[in-house]
């Protein structure tokens, strides 16, 4: 494809980009009193746009030149999410942390996973509406298309390398988190963009649940334990690993610090 050709894409992406923005902020607005369906909607919300807009984006994976087009793309829409789609997670693995340090409820991180999926479907769902439309010269084809087959490697590779990909994406974002935000959201879309490029031919590099159900859902029709393997429980083993190593962290500089206020008490 042209690069002449994506400009449709791009227009529709804009327009996706813009309605949520506009939804976001009338949920915000109106139901500030109802926290519950507040959270919700804002994450299926977030979770839309981000789960539209890749599955448009993929369908430009071989626009000339490649891969400098696609790898623009990503990286110029992974700044355009974060900064539009600020206190949302849009990734079932983002919900795990304030799981574990008991930040949220069950019931409250069981509401934004359950959008995030519900989000997802609605996504892919649209998405096959609008291609329908014939709007870029890349939709007919994507509706003919079946499984993907998004895994170029073997099942037990595919697994470790989403697994690798979660434990480094979910480290960093650890580590930017005192970054401030026009800086971070660069940095974390960087990074993105560079694990796209790195294994993005072998598994796609998706390494959230939800967006891979989105993009992906014939390949989970056809077979659920090694798509469900590879692309829900890698990822969300991934962020544990993370979580567990930073516990153990935190209660190792704990303890050497009391060790340290002990010893100065007796030397006193």
């Amino acid at each position: 494809m042209a690069i002449g050709g994506i400009w449709p894409s791009l227009l529709l992406m804009a327009g996706i980009v813009a309605a949520v923005g506009l939804c976001r902020s009338l949920v915000r607005r109106r139901l500030h009193a109802h926290p519950h369906l507040c959270s919700f909607l804002l994450e299926a919300f977030s979770t839309f746009q981000v789960c539209a807009c890749t599955n448009e984006l993929c369908l430009l994976g071989n626009v000339e030149p490649k891969p400098h087009t696609a790898l623009t793309l990503t990286y110029g829409f992974t700044v355009l999410h974060g900064s539009t789609l600020t206190g949302s997670t849009c990734n079932p693995c983002g919900v795990l942390q304030p799981l574990w340090g008991g930040g949220t409820s069950l019931k409250a991180g069981g509401l934004k996973i359950g959008a995030q999926f519900v989000a997802a479907v609605l996504a892919r769902v649209f998405m096959h509406f609008v291609w329908r439309l014939g709007i870029a010269e890349a939709h007919p084809g994507a509706l003919s298309q079946g499984c993907g087959n998004p895994m170029q490697t073997t099942e037990v590779q595919a697994f470790c390398i989403e697994l690798l990909f979660s434990v480094v994406f979910q480290l960093t974002i650890l580590q930017v988190e005192t970054v401030k935000p026009g800086y971070r959201v660069h940095l974390i879309a960087l990074l993105i963009t560079m694990l796209v490029y790195a294994g993005g031919n072998l598994t796609g590099a998706i390494f959230n649940p939800a967006l891979a159900f989105s993009l992906h859902p014939k390949c989970f029709y056809d077979n659920f334990l090694i798509y469900s393997l590879v692309y829900w429980i890698a990822p969300s083993l991934g962020k544990f690993l993370i979580l567990y190593i930073f516990k153990k962290m935190l209660l190792s500089t704990w303890f050497k610090n009391q060790e340290l206020l002990t010893l100065r008490k007796e030397t006193q």
